[in-house]
């Protein structure tokens, strides 16, 4: 995974994470990012100072001891700790988005995805889940699929 800080045209600054370099291009090319706080899609990287950890660094990394279950916030535990508020606010929006726009397949998302491909049903979004075997399938299927940070939806 490759962190970017992005800016949109407005100058908000925000964090994105992305499979590689390539995808960043892709999704901003086909207008999929936007901007939390305004919404454009006008979105590019922003310069970033790189993250050199020095020899010492590593070394008391290595000496601290791994957290216990018990020590572990609650929030961790469910996936999200440690993802800035704006990034979250963002996946969140997100799977909202996903959830009011796509139907829930659950486990059958490989099978159905491959009767749209083929014709066999009609045409929609979907989400669910795969395995990673059936990720490859649909790869070599040409069916082009994205994996989502699923995050807990915003409450309230």
């Amino acid at each position: 995974m490759i962190h970017y800080q992005l800016r949109c045209v407005s100058d908000h600054e925000f964090e994105g994470w992305f499979r590689d370099s390539s995808a960043f291009e892709d999704q901003a090319a086909r207008g999929l990012l936007s901007c939390p706080y305004c919404g454009t899609a006008q979105v590019d990287r922003a310069l970033m100072a790189p993250a050199v950890r020095s020899s010492r660094q590593k070394r008391d990394e290595r000496q601290e001891a791994p957290a216990t279950q018990a020590e572990v916030p609650a929030a961790s535990v469910a996936g999200q700790a440690g993802i800035p508020d704006i990034l979250l606010s963002a996946l969140q929006k997100m799977r909202q988005e996903v959830e009011s726009k796509c139907e829930n397949v659950g486990d059958k998302f490989a099978e159905e995805a491959l009767r749209i491909h083929y014709g066999e049903t009609e045409e929609r979004g979907i989400y669910g889940r795969m395995t990673d075997e059936e990720h490859e399938r649909l790869e070599d299927e040409g069916i082009s699929v994205q994996r989502l940070p699923w995050v807990q939806p915003a409450e309230g």
